[in-house]
């Protein structure tokens, strides 16, 4: 791999080459967008998951996440950016066709909630690896609350195709194209990740306000403000999702996961699995009923909460470090996008033409290690655009010193503005370039920005965020009802939530050993 010292300008020389300019147009993204059902009301649905969506265990397409009314839906991996919205658009009609009077939350904090036990964990079945699922979930409710688990996300996976890899990769000076330098360069892009991420908030963060249900006493030091009959709401926040109150969790602030080689990655995410935690222990139980998988500091990879993650798809019962160790990084997921309540599908086309404009910058910045007091940097610089992102003026830190966000944003777009050339002429269009500007138009006018959009709805109005989200509920279940599918048709997601009923119960039908032998089989692995 080449030295740290490279420049940018380098690595866009290299990019711009056409044998690795053309490969971008295999450029693959998937979405996973996550939302609550609700009541006619606007209260969290307590039906259990509905049996014509198929089966949450073994559904590629429809499943749900922390909770039973947490629906997610996810895509495949696809080039074409249309094609990618068309079937999330496709998956939300027919959901919608089977919930009945039941609507999708349109926002990422959750609606009115009276207590955590109005939240009903998700139900994967009989079988070992089902039970496992919910015992997991037990395991969140009981160390960080239900209601921080019932907060929405869009999940953005982004990956580079194998003629980019094997191109960049030897004009890159590598002397082979394997999984250890391909997996190097997706850690020198998710580096740069966590130093830049402060800006995904700023744009597309859009959760200002929330229910006061949510806080239940955990207002902490943050100076919110009220409207209507019980939105809080910060008059600078962007995402209140990214904060301490919500995805950001002070009990792994303790942890130093180490992003500079797919080795020391995998053993720091190891160790957290394998630690002991006083703090969780006294959920600890010698037999069933479990409180929790185990009394570790996280219980499975998946616990812990990160703005990106590297990824492998898993085989059955896998580990996700098991299975980067075996094949290296197959792509990223972007986990700090807040739902956007302006479109009907929780994200815009704009949005995914951006990103890969920002992931390639990410790609050619230079990307120096890591470090812990590095890292604790970035987490400010997000935590304080989360919370005063619109704040005019705000500084940011920046090496040794401060610099004001939209400065430090002008040169980003200055840079992103030449990746955004070479992507737009590899596909012949001028998509890229178009989105980058609508982005630059956000730190001209912070208006313009989701949260501020969406708090000027409610200030204007009067009306609590629980009733503004109802009104657009509404609204997209109508439009859904009204519209034709696009990319599929109802009976191909039958014919799917058939096929996942068939295979949970073939799951169910292998003989199950005894849950606890299960689960000590399992780690011990």
């Amino acid at each position: 791999m080449p030295a740290q010292t490279d420049s940018f300008a380098a690595r866009l020389a290299r990019l711009q080459q056409p044998d690795v300019a053309t490969t971008l147009t295999g450029i693959q993204h998937g979405i996973e967008r996550e939302t609550l059902r609700i009541n006619p009301h606007g209260g969290i649905a307590q039906t259990p998951h509905p049996d014509a969506l198929g089966k949450a265990l073994t559904h590629d397409w429809i499943t749900t996440d922390f909770s039973e009314a947490l629906l997610e839906f996810i895509t495949p991996a696809e080039s074409d950016v249309s094609k990618t919205l068309t079937q999330l658009h496709d998956i939300h009609k027919f959901v919608y066709e089977n919930l009945g009077e039941e609507r999708l939350w349109p926002l990422s904090m959750p609606c009115y909630i009276n207590n955590q036990d109005e939240i009903p964990l998700a139900q994967y079945g009989t079988s070992n690896v089902g039970k496992m699922k919910t015992l997991y979930r037990q395991g969140l409710k009981n160390r960080y609350g239900a209601m921080m688990q019932a907060i929405a996300g869009v999940h953005f996976n982004f990956s580079l195709p194998p003629a980019f890899w094997h191109r960049w990769l030897l004009a890159e000076g590598a002397t082979s194209v394997d999984k250890e330098n391909r997996s190097a360069a997706y850690f020198h892009l998710i580096r740069n990740y966590r130093r830049l991420c402060w800006m995904i908030p700023y744009l597309y963060g859009a959760s200002p306000a929330l229910c006061r249900s949510f806080l239940q006493g955990r207002e902490g030091k943050l100076p919110f403000q009220t409207l209507g009959k019980g939105t809080c709401y910060l008059p600078y926040a962007t995402s209140l999702r990214m904060s301490d109150l919500g995805y950001t969790n002070k009990a792994q602030s303790g942890l130093y996961i180490c992003y500079n080689q797919m080795d020391k990655y995998i053993a720091s995410l190891r160790k957290a699995i394998r630690t002991p935690s006083t703090e969780f222990a006294r959920f600890a139980r010698e037999q069933e009923p479990f409180e929790q998988l185990n009394s570790n500091v996280l219980q499975i990879e998946n616990e812990l909460y990160s703005p990106i993650r590297p990824k492998q798809p898993t085989l059955p019962l896998e580990k996700p470090t098991d299975a980067l160790a075996a094949r290296g990084v197959e792509y990223i997921e972007v986990r700090a996008l807040d739902v956007n309540p302006f479109s009907s599908v929780g994200i815009e086309k704009s949005q995914i033409y951006f990103l890969d404009v920002f992931l390639l910058l990410c790609l050619l910045e230079p990307s120096a290690d890591l470090g812990p007091d590095e890292l604790a940097v970035t987490e400010q610089n997000l935590r304080a655009v989360v919370e005063r992102g619109r704040e005019p003026g705000l500084m940011l830190n920046h090496g040794d010193s401060q610099i004001s966000m939209h400065d430090w944003a002008q040169q980003l777009f200055a840079k992103m503005r030449s990746i955004a050339a070479v992507l737009d002429e590899a596909n012949d269009h001028q998509c890229h370039s178009e989105a980058l500007e609508q982005e630059w138009r956000k730190f001209s006018d912070a208006q313009l920005t989701p949260s501020a959009r969406l708090l000027d709805m409610m200030l204007e109005s009067g009306e609590d965020n629980g009733l503004v989200a109802l009104k657009l509920a509404e609204r997209y279940r109508q439009q859904a009802l009204t519209e034709e599918y696009r990319c599929y048709d109802k009976d191909f997601f039958v014919r799917q939530a058939a096929a996942s009923r068939v295979t949970q119960a073939q799951v169910e039908q292998q003989p199950q050993a005894p849950f606890a032998e299960f689960l000590r089989d399992y780690f011990a692995q």
